[in-house]
């Protein structure tokens, strides 16, 4: 049985209005990807958000200021799911890796300065978040965060879904939301996985990722109130453990992954429209997902990696890329489109090819959208969106 996605907000370099982020989508928009050294000494491209958002009264942490801003976009639907279900039968379940770390830098520094401490470290605790959120939306069923990395946020749709069908919840808002952070761009830095310019999926000249922030968020209830008709299809998990920070060249896990989440749907590879691909830039992940794709698809499915107009968004990017994925299946899309695969064209043949989508592509009618997330540690993701 699929759960519906009644509501989606997603805040992005690309901004959060639908219809904005949808055209910078399918026209292959990088114009908010520049560079900044805002957050180590080096310069990096990265998509950050480009206005300021509100401050909060309390767990003022630039994560939860994201999340308070996607919850603003979908505070009417929840209000009325409250009213029929009551707060106590809605749940919260987000998917974060840093969480609000780059705010306490501040605090370090006058610490050094002057002696005084003046951050609630425990404001960093992983359940963060959520803890925010809840109180935030003023509902008091389950809530916790996934802190798997980069499949953080896709995973809550698998842990949301359960939530609802054990009887815990009548709904559950999902998604999730990072930040950046000296700490991750340093790390990835030191890790010699960022770009020296736009990052360059499934290219032969590819050289590392480019990193964003960013939130998405969803309602999931048993029934459509959104009218969208978009469901949660199916979901799939693997754990290959191959490496920490590597994953497998083989790409066991995310083949895992992907046909665990079909059968999840009880869809076949020939029932997906279109693949959101994780394709961070690097050269590992692109490697060993073309063998995995290809293997499990073919060459001639849609496919492309939206992370070269929003950066890699860390443990939020589950939730973004199928945000993307429920933009392309809602009614706002009439045509086919999908989001446009930006590289410099350049095939490396060392790789199973696989059809990137390019801007003149129109795939008709889409019906199923799959989107993969592979984390640090083997742990991968994958959800499977449809119409219904």
């Amino acid at each position: 049985m699929g759960y519906y996605l009644s509501a989606m907000s997603a805040l992005t370099a690309l901004g959060s209005k639908h219809s904005r982020a949808f055209e910078c989508l399918v026209s292959g928009d990088i114009s908010r990807m520049i560079f900044n050294n805002d957050y180590s000494s080096n310069k990096f491209i990265m998509g950050k958000i480009s206005f300021d958002l509100p401050e909060l009264p309390y767990l003022n942490l630039m994560c939860n200021r994201i999340l308070a801003y996607c919850y603003e976009e979908i505070r009417e639907q929840t209000e009325y799911i409250k009213k029929l279900y009551g707060s106590d039968r809605i749940g919260v379940v987000l998917g974060s890796s840093n969480g609000g770390i780059n705010d306490n830098y501040s605090s370090i520094k006058d610490y050094f300065a002057t002696g005084h401490w003046n951050f609630e470290l425990s404001a960093l605790d992983i359940g963060t978040p959520s803890e925010f959120l809840s109180k935030y939306a003023a509902v008091t069923g389950p809530s916790y965060t996934i802190s798997t990395a980069c499949s953080s946020s896709a995973k809550a749709f698998a842990s949301a879904r359960s939530l609802i069908r054990s009887g815990l919840c009548d709904a559950v808002i999902l998604g999730g939301a990072d930040s950046l952070s000296d700490y991750t761009v340093n790390g990835f830095d030191a890790l010699e996985a960022m770009s020296a310019g736009h990052t360059n999926p499934f290219s032969k000249n590819r050289d590392g990722i480019n990193i964003g922030e960013g939130g998405a968020l969803f309602i999931m209830t048993k029934e459509d109130f959104g009218g969208e008709g978009i469901i949660l299809a199916g979901t799939g998990e693997s754990s290959d453990s191959y490496h920490m920070t590597s994953p497998d060249p083989e790409g066991k896990g995310a083949y895992t992954a992907m046909t665990n989440a079909l059968k999840d749907a009880s869809l076949s590879s020939d029932d997906i429209d279109y693949i959101n691909l994780h394709g961070t830039g690097t050269i590992s992940n692109d490697s060993m997902e073309s063998a995995a794709v290809n293997s499990l698809f073919g060459a001639d499915l849609y496919a492309g990696s939206t992370k070269p107009m929003t950066g890699h968004t860390l443990g939020a990017c589950g939730a973004i890329e199928a945000a993307f994925c429920w933009l392309i299946l809602s009614p706002l899309n009439k045509t086919g489109q999908m989001p446009v695969h930006v590289w410099d064209g350049c095939v490396d043949k060392s790789m199973p090819p696989l059809r990137f989508v390019n801007e003149s592509d129109r795939a008709g009618r889409l019906n199923y959208c799959l989107s993969n997330s592979f984390a640090f540690g083997g742990s991968n993701a994958c959800v499977v969106l449809g119409k219904c």
